[in-house]
């Protein structure tokens, strides 16, 4: 069975949905994956790839429901920066401010705390979260998806792409495979070059409103440090782009270090400091995001509002509030 007809050549639609069924059911050896894997990373996977792969995950996963508008807020990981958890803490910034967030995410990825480190660092219980997910998303507007609950698909891939040693397509799929089948979502992406690849897979998925956004120091948020990326999709699959920088929106500047991160204890620590009210990088961090995903959302008409409707919902406490609720409601 051949997977790349031609190995120089992106894959047309039906091919490409064709090799990802394989992939995922046929007999295949470790070398073919393998092969195939690196293949298509090294030459570059083009929207149509991605989305086909994305949809083969989708019909795998074990769903999970969720209220119209929900969205989800999630890197592809892998900067190598070792930031704080920002896209964490964008989650309940997001959700105190009433709209509803299911939160696709792992443990870290580059980092030394991934979203699931941290959260369980905070007194979250992974297990319980999963079991509770549909019941805390319908009751406090939230939930925590923990990827490998949710992907028995990508089991057998894992010693794999393990055993590859560099990024592949699955490095890209963590936002696209939402088990709430969210269609609002912030993706933040590593690499610039990517932003209008993935923002046309998104289009071809049916985003109804999607934002990915990249830092010009390949950080896979919107940055504080200079330069933005952003691909913005609509429902009728238009892409618009777009440069934004903190200064644009009376941030601060502040350099990628200044919001770096350390293991789960100390990512907890930040992340309760900042919904307690601590000003600084992080906060600025969080609200230049969080506003990101409120104009996703359609809560927010722009970036300014919705950089105020972040900052109320840290300053009022409810931000807070919700974390303590999330925490107990297990």
């Amino acid at each position: 069975m051949t997977l790349l007809p031609d190995p120089s050549a992106p894959l047309a639609a039906d091919e490409a949905a064709r090799a990802f069924d394989l992939l995922f059911d046929a007999d295949l050896s470790d070398e073919a994956i393998a092969g195939f894997l690196v293949t298509m990373a090294r030459r570059g996977e083009t929207a149509t790839e991605i989305a086909a792969a994305a949809r083969a995950m989708r019909t795998r996963m074990i769903p999970v429901d969720a209220p119209d508008g929900t969205i989800d807020v999630c890197g592809t990981g892998g900067d190598g920066h070792h930031t704080l958890n920002v896209s964490t803490a964008v989650s309940l910034v997001v959700a105190a401010a009433g709209v509803p967030v299911a939160k696709h995410g792992n443990r870290a990825a580059s980092s030394k705390a991934g979203a699931a480190d941290t959260l369980e660092a905070l007194g979250l219980n992974l297990d319980r979260a999963a079991a509770t997910a549909e019941a805390t998303l319908k009751d406090l507007g939230i939930c925590f998806l923990f990827a490998q609950n949710y992907h028995p698909a990508l089991k057998r891939l894992g010693p794999i792409r393990r055993s590859i040693g560099e990024r592949t397509i699955f490095n890209l799929m963590g936002p696209l495979a939402n088990p709430a089948n969210v269609r609002r979502q912030l993706v933040g992406i590593a690499r610039p070059a990517y932003v209008p690849i993935y923002a046309d897979a998104l289009g071809q998925l049916g985003a109804t409103h999607a934002m990915i956004v990249s830092g010009d120091e390949g950080l896979d948020e919107l940055s504080l440090a200079g330069g933005n990326d952003i691909a913005e999709v609509t429902a009728d699959g238009v892409v618009a782009m777009r440069r934004l920088t903190a200064a644009d929106l009376g941030l601060s500047t502040h350099p990628v270090t200044a919001i770096r991160g350390g293991d789960p204890a100390h990512n907890a620590a930040a992340l309760r400091a900042l919904l307690q009210g601590e000003t600084g990088a992080y906060r600025d961090a969080v609200l230049l995001n969080a506003a990101a995903a409120l104009v996703v959302a359609d809560a927010a008409h722009d970036f300014q509002e919705g950089v105020e409707q972040a900052a109320e919902a840290i300053d009022n406490g409810l931000a807070n509030a919700l974390l303590n609720c999330w925490i107990a409601y297990q």
